[in-house]
């Protein structure tokens, strides 16, 4: 909730597009809209099509009707809250920095008329969905949803991460018709076939990725560490670094259709809200 002031700074209408399709000429959209905006005093040039016949029986003097286009902007975010994300080395748990970047971006959403929705993955038994909705109350909700989730993953036992895609699936349900799905997580052990099925999916929505990173995944200092598994198994081990950095997965990800940025979590929200300022840009 207090993050809210953070995603009104920088907010500005030359942030989005005012053409209908993507391309590098701007221009202004044809036709009035189909929402009422306004009705004003007849002035030369105005279509007759358009005139208010009730505003002008009332004054006695002509009146017309503007209209505005009717854009509904819904985005569902889905939060990587499995066991792998509760992990982190510099100010905060990736799972903590995934949920304030995403609040972040609700809020932008939000407070631009959008409406926002929730999936989280979890290990837990009970899903958690929210569908999209508008305003500041929906944002609340999603926030109170957000730290239940959170506070519940750390409270549950140990346990190997479930599959991603079942968040997905849920989150695609949730979506209606030219939304948005906007996806938070490290990509740890996200399951048999993700790839494949992230680009299927990408194929059918529009879908972006916050690609969660720690400062010691990309540089781990060299030695010993104490390690402990979910089965009970413990001992030391060096840290080996055995996948691709995270700007690589990135562009491997964007080749499969996937806008997407790279979140440190020691940066903060002060850090992360141009971020998500740019990929609100897309969507």
């Amino acid at each position: 909730m207090g993050l809210r002031h953070l995603a009104r700074r920088g907010a500005a209408p030359s942030t989005r597009s005012p053409v209908g399709l993507p391309g590098g000429i701007v221009t202004r959209r044809r036709g009035r809209g189909s929402e009422p905006d306004d009705v004003r005093l007849w002035a030369e040039g105005d279509d007759v099509r358009h005139i208010d016949r009730s505003a002008t029986a009332r004054t006695g003097q002509l009146h017309v009707r503007t209209h505005h286009e009717e854009r509904d902007r819904a985005v569902v975010l889905v939060a990587d809250f499995r066991p792998s994300m509760l992990f982190g080395t510099r100010r905060a748990l990736r799972s903590v920095a995934a949920a304030e970047a995403l609040a972040l971006l609700g809020w932008r959403v939000a407070g631009e008329g959008g409406r926002v929705g929730l999936s989280v993955a979890s290990a837990g038994p009970e899903p958690v969905a929210l569908r999209p909705a508008g305003g500041a109350r929906a944002m609340a909700a999603l926030a109170g949803a957000l730290a239940r989730a959170h506070a519940a993953a750390l409270a549950a036992p140990p346990r190997p991460d479930p599959p991603l895609l079942g968040a997905l699936e849920q989150a695609r349900t949730l979506l209606p018709a030219g939304g948005h799905l906007v996806l938070a997580s490290a990509l740890d052990a996200p399951g048999a076939g993700f790839e494949a099925a992230l680009a299927a999916l990408a194929g059918r929505v529009s879908l972006s990725l916050i690609l969660v990173s720690d400062a010691f995944e990309r540089e781990p200092p060299p030695g010993l560490y104490p390690f402990a598994t979910p089965d009970g198994r413990r001992g030391t081990a060096r840290v080996r670094r055995d996948r691709l950095p995270a700007d690589d997965r990135l562009a491997a990800f964007a080749r499969l259709g996937l806008e997407g940025v790279r979140l440190d979590t020691e940066g903060g929200p002060e850090a992360f809200a141009p971020l998500m300022e740019r990929l609100d840009a897309v969507l």
